[in-house]
């Protein structure tokens, strides 16, 4: 019987045998790995639940108005978080929810330790104001009692942020605030002061001041045409009677004086006397010489009593004039007429200069009024002024105070937490597939490698010079072997 080591043929049927079931002994170890693994995996692998929810963040809030009367109006409007496409709030939410605080604080919440609380996963939909939120857990109560965990640490935080951003806001206002007071009480101090110190003690007090200054005009004009046209008379009766009104008034101020009026009375009975006797006698005749003596003294009495009523001496004129009054003939009223409109030229005439006088006195008066008037206004303007804006920064102060919402935006729920019916990893079928699939190439990858060896064997018998390597590789291999 002929030994396997001399007989060629069977010690090539040998090694063949042998590497066939080489492959098959790899690929049976391999598979073995890849499907004992996925079991394993399957086995251990702890099941993993997502509980979804969505965020929306509405846009901006109805603008306020507020108007107030006589001094200003205040506006505040809430402007849109969206300001632009590069400026998204949600940008900003996302950060804050996945920050270390936030998911420390939710996992105090729920009750786990931060470690194992996880990041959640936060997607923002294009287009919308929305954000969705993936939290993880080893149970569908789990993870939707961490995903409300979530949900409430964001809000205590944001409310956090907005309570610190109210404060800044509210410390830098209050410097304008401050210096807008102090503005105020100053404008307030200069308007009462002046308004003190120049005399103006209500507003329309220049109105009724120069109201009252054409008033005296009116009345000087009435009171001039009056005097104008007494004077007009007094010249007439002046005239008339040939004596001046001085005159006359100084006859009636002797006529009712009672011992001018018996001097003068004695006068007259003296030269009535004196006549009838002159016509009998001559002038040596006793009687007429003693009526002549009565005469004379009668005549110095008057003169006397006159100089001593009137301040001057008695004229021929002044005489007629006592002895018309006393006639009580028509020239008698004449003269009363006349000494009347004499006094209702003066009392005209003293009524103009008064006038005149109180007009200058007011007309001065108001042009100084009338100064310190423009100056008040323009003190009240700036009193004004100060308050309106007093007023409105106060008004906006509060109107800021109450929209909080400006830096971090409203938050609204859409979707509450679900609660996952199924767990989302690990899934079995994916799993199992992928196992199929790395077996099939495992498999696959073997059967090339023997059906290569086969190949090359054939290319070596038929002398293919088309694979000159696969002949080198095939010897390489032949000398391994």
């Amino acid at each position: 019987m002929m030994n396997s080591a001399t007989n060629p043929a069977l010690l090539k049927s040998n090694v063949r045998k042998w590497r066939w079931q080489r492959y098959v002994f790899t690929g049976l170890v391999i598979n073995s790995a890849i499907w004992g693994a996925t079991l394993f995996f399957l086995k251990v692998a702890k099941p993993t639940y997502i509980s979804e929810w969505a965020l929306n963040l509405p846009g901006s809030g109805p603008g306020v108005s507020v108007n107030l009367p006589d001094i200003g109006q205040a506006s505040s409007s809430s402007s849109s978080p969206f300001g632009g496409p590069t400026q998204d709030p949600r940008a900003n939410y996302q950060f804050i929810a996945t920050s270390e605080v936030v998911l420390k604080q939710a996992a105090a919440l729920a009750k786990i330790p931060v470690e194992k609380f996880g990041e959640p996963k936060v997607k923002l939909l294009d287009n919308t104001t929305i954000m969705t939120f993936q939290v993880t857990g080893g149970s569908p109560q789990e993870a939707q009692q961490k995903s409300l965990a979530l949900y409430k640490a964001l809000e205590k935080k944001l409310t956090l942020l907005r309570v610190e951003e109210l404060a800044q806001r509210d410390q830098g206002v209050q410097s304008t605030l401050e210096s807008a007071r102090a503005k105020l009480a100053e404008a307030q101090q200069r308007f009462s002061a002046y308004k003190l110190a120049s005399g103006l003690s209500f507003p329309g007090q220049v109105d009724n001041l120069s109201n009252n200054v054409e008033q005296l005009r009116r009345q000087r004009v009435e009171v001039i045409a009056r005097q104008q046209q007494m004077g007009s008379r007094l010249q007439q009766l002046s005239a008339s009677l040939k004596i001046s009104p001085e005159q006359a008034a100084s006859a009636f101020v002797l006529q009712s004086d009672q011992l001018f009026q018996q001097n003068l009375k004695d006068y007259s009975e003296a030269s009535a006397m004196l006549s009838v006797l002159l016509s009998k006698w001559g002038e040596n005749h006793p009687n007429v010489i003693k009526e002549k003596a009565r005469q004379e003294a009668a005549q110095t009495a008057i003169a006397d009593r006159g100089r001593s009523l009137l301040g001057s001496n008695l004229s021929p004129q002044m005489l007629g004039a006592i002895q018309i009054t006393n006639e009580g003939s028509g020239r008698a009223g004449l003269f009363r007429d006349l000494v009347a409109a004499q006094a209702e030229y003066q009392g005209a005439t003293a009524e103009a200069n008064a006038l005149n006088q109180q007009i200058m006195l007011l007309e001065a008066r108001l042009s100084g009024l009338a100064q310190g008037q423009t100056i008040l206004e323009n003190l009240k303007r700036e009193s004004q002024t100060a308050e309106a804006v007093f007023a409105s920064t106060v008004a906006k102060l509060d109107l800021g105070k109450s929209d909080i919402f400006t830096a971090y935006p409203l938050i609204q729920m859409v979707q509450a937490p679900s609660l996952p019916e199924t767990a989302s990893a690990p899934q079995k079928s994916l799993v199992l597939a992928g196992a199929v699939v790395g077996s099939s190439f495992a498999s696959g990858g073997l059967m090339l490698l023997w059906w290569r060896k086969r190949l090359i064997a054939i290319a070596l018998k038929t002398k293919t010079p088309a694979l000159p390597a696969l002949a080198i590789d095939a010897n390489l291999e032949g000398e391994k072997a």
